[in-house]
C-alpha cells in the first residue's frame, strides 16, 4: 500500500462579495421602505457594471425588533426595529471588482463583506493533480518493488481526498462610508493550491 500527493496550482476565475443595508428605526415600514431603495439602488448599479442576474442572489433579509427593559415598569418592550438585507454578488470580470467596491458605499451600502476569490469549475485542476499522484503512487510502488525483490502484478483497491486553499481577499484602503466617495480598492486574485491524496493497493508476486 503506497500514497503519494498531487498539486496543481489555480488562478481563481470568479469573486465573490456580500453587502449589506442594515437600517434602525421605530416603523419598521419607513426602515423596510427606506432599505429596500438603497439596496435595489446598489443592485442598479451593480447591473450596470455588467453583471448578470444570475450572479447576484438576496442571501438574507432580516427584520427583528430591538428590546429595552422598563425599570418602573419591570418588563421588556419593544424600543424600534433592525432591518438588515444582504446580497451576494459573484463577479466573473475581475475588472470590475474595484470599481463596484468604490461605488457601493456611495448608494448607502454600509456594511461590506469579505470579498473572496474562487474557481469556478475546479475539475480540470484537480484531474491535473490526481494524475500527478497517481503517476508518483506507481513510481514509489515500483522502486519499493525492485528494493524488495518483486514485482507490481496489479492495482487491488485505490482512494483518494481532494481540496483546495482557502480564498485570499484585500481590503479596501478607504472604506468610504459617511458621504465621501470611496477610494477605489487594488485587489489581487492570487492563486490557490489545488491537493489530491490517493492511497493504492498493489498485488505484488
Amino acid at each position: 500500500n503506497v500514497s503519494a500527493e498531487g498539486k496543481a496550482v489555480a488562478v481563481p476565475d470568479i469573486a465573490k462579495v456580500n453587502f449589506s443595508v442594515v437600517s434602525e428605526g421605530v416603523d419598521p415600514v419607513t426602515i423596510q421602505t427606506e432599505n429596500t431603495k438603497k439596496v435595489n439602488n446598489a443592485i442598479d448599479f451593480i447591473k450596470a457594471q455588467g453583471i448578470s442576474d444570475k450572479d447576484i442572489k438576496t442571501s438574507q433579509y432580516n427584520l427583528s425588533p430591538r428590546y429595552e427593559y422598563d425599570e418602573k415598569r419591570r418588563q421588556s418592550f419593544i424600543s424600534g426595529y433592525e432591518l438588515r438585507q444582504s446580497v451576494e454578488v459573484k463577479i466573473r470580470d475581475f475588472s470590475k471588482i474595484s470599481a463596484i467596491l468604490g461605488g457601493l458605499p456611495q448608494r448607502g451600502i454600509n456594511e461590506i463583506g469579505q470579498l473572496q476569490f474562487d474557481i469556478d469549475d475546479p475539475n480540470n485542476y484537480l484531474n491535473q493533480a490526481r494524475q500527478e499522484a497517481f503517476v508518483k503512487a506507481r513510481t514509489k510502488a515500483e522502486t519499493m518493488a525492485k528494493q524488495n525483490g518483486v514485482r507490481i502484478k496489479r492495482v487491488v483497491t485505490f482512494s483518494e481526498s481532494q481540496g483546495y486553499g482557502s480564498p485570499i481577499f484585500y481590503a479596501a484602503k478607504e472604506s468610504g462610508f459617511g458621504g465621501a466617495p470611496a477610494s477605489m480598492p487594488t485587489v489581487e486574485p492570487g492563486s490557490q493550491e489545488v491537493k489530491v491524496q490517493v492511497s493504492v493497493t498493489y498485488e505484488i508476486r
